[in-house]
């Protein structure tokens, strides 16, 4: 049991910013296609996170094209190149399933100010 507490410390990513439900993010992806590989990026609110030691994951949403698109992405993953918050939402949940049923200016959060 102490190994695997050990080998989930070494995985864990300390590189990632502090965000949390109603931010906009900007994820950068690491894309394989064949033998190379891109970088592409998806921007979105996030809706929820679930921590876990190495197995914590976030939701980002975003509307694409008149369709909500939702992704999850692993946490600590190796294919996430890096996350960018764009904006810091004023929720008062810790996680916003309910921004799904809401459609155009309805959808929007609050910006949260820093006094």
């Amino acid at each position: 049991m102490q190994q695997i507490k050990q080998l989930e410390r070494e995985m864990i990513r300390l590189d990632m910013p502090d965000f949390q439900a109603g931010d906009t993010v900007k994820v950068h992806v690491k894309i394989r296609e064949g033998n190379k590989e891109r970088i592409q990026a998806f921007q979105g609110v996030v809706i929820s996170k679930r921590k876990g030691g190495a197995n914590a994951t976030f939701t980002v949403r975003k509307v694409s094209y008149g369709i909500g698109v939702e992704r999850v992405f692993p946490m600590h993953s190796p294919a996430i190149d890096r996350v960018e918050v764009i904006t810091r939402g004023r929720v008062r949940r810790s996680k916003i399933y309910y921004l799904r049923k809401l459609r155009g200016k309805a959808a929007r959060i609050r910006e949260r100010r820093f006094n």
